[in-house]
């Protein structure tokens, strides 16, 4: 894997993804020759960690992407929207972690354990998937392949990082406020998170679903490729600061015990089979925080229905659910000599 010279931007290198982004890239030792920090204007000229020293942080503009070949984007829709298309004109290959480009059907939307092949029809901008459904996804899919899912009802416990650095402050300050008899400070979410669960994550559609259960709901159906799984979901903000938990019921066209399920899941890449009941074992977000694996347990067969199975599935947000999935995503790129732009000006049409 690797270039003579590959020069990689990290786009919102300011923020908790961002940074994670290049803590990523440092670990895993990406093979990048040069490494750029861009954001926002009021952000230039401030630094950020990177190796053994920092990196100074250029302005973001339209014309930020000359002489580079991979930019890594973690800057929100709006900015990826109006930046991308001038990046991928540059001839810069995007993976972009918002939820601008996932529905676009030039853009493939990829989870590396699960749909590589789908890098092969990129066309400039590849999509990083809704955190909740990257985990999602990473234990579904060998199950899937074993049994045939035909319908998933998932209900998710999100932690306050998801929302980025404003959350996880207003939740600290939450709780500091609460101990001090304080009226805690609301401003991020519509109410209180701190001792308070949310349902509501993004706002409400006109099927009173929520945008986060929608992306959850049509995310899968692309990635899998499958438009007869039905995806039904619940998407529940919690006093957490760092990792994301899901209950997910799944029925399956073929009978798959939980036995068989755990002998499914214990091959699967990027998974952890943690579930022993008997022993009180079973993943938690405080095991899943700073870790790279998606952590499954509590799998249970569904006495309900004749195939379905219960399951607790725990990863961090920031690193799978977003930070590790791109740089996984850029990786295989460059593995696969797939850092090219064969219609440049197609995002800017």
């Amino acid at each position: 894997m690797g270039q003579d010279s590959l020069v990689v931007a990290v786009v919102g290198a300011t923020g908790a993804v961002g940074r994670e982004m290049l803590k990523t890239l440092e670990q895993r030792n990406f093979p990048a020759t040069r490494v750029r920090a861009l954001a926002s204007a009021r952000s230039a000229g401030s630094v950020v960690p990177y190796m053994d020293g920092e990196l100074t942080v250029e302005e973001l503009t339209t014309d930020s992407f000359k002489g580079t070949d991979l930019a890594l984007f973690s800057a929100g829709g709006s900015t990826s929207e109006k930046f991308a298309p001038y990046a991928v004109n540059a001839g810069c290959v995007v993976v972009d972690n918002s939820s601008a480009w996932r529905m676009d059907e030039r853009c493939p939307l990829v989870v590396p354990e699960v749909n590589p092949h789908a890098l092969e029809r990129h066309k400039g901008i590849i999509a990083n998937p809704n955190c909740s459904t990257i985990q999602m996804l990473v234990v579904l899919k060998p199950l899937h392949d074993a049994a045939g899912i035909k319908r998933v009802v998932v209900s998710t416990y999100q932690a306050v990082s998801g929302t980025g650095q404003k959350a996880i402050d207003e939740l600290d300050r939450q709780v500091r406020q609460m101990f001090n008899m304080q009226e805690p400070e609301v401003s991020v979410y519509p109410y209180r998170i701190a001792f308070n669960c949310l349902p509501q994550i993004d706002v409400f559609l006109d099927n009173d679903y929520t945008k986060e259960e929608m992306k959850m709901v049509n995310e899968t159906v692309k990635i899998l490729e499958d438009p007869t799984v039905r995806v039904t979901a619940t998407t529940v903000r919690v006093p957490v600061f760092y990792g994301h938990s899901e209950s997910i019921n799944i029925e399956t066209a073929k009978k798959l015990t939980a036995a068989e399920a755990r002998a499914v899941l214990s091959k699967a890449p990027g998974v952890v089979v943690y579930d022993n009941p008997s022993l009180k074992y079973y993943p938690m977000a405080i095991d899943a925080a700073g870790e790279d694996e998606v952590f499954v347990g509590r799998i249970r067969e569904d006495e309900t229905i004749d195939n379905g199975l219960n399951l607790w599935v725990v990863a961090d947000n920031i690193r799978k659910g977003a930070a590790l999935n791109a740089v996984q995503i850029a990786e295989l790129l460059v593995e696969k000599n797939l850092l090219s732009v064969k219609e440049p000006d197609l995002f800017l049409r």
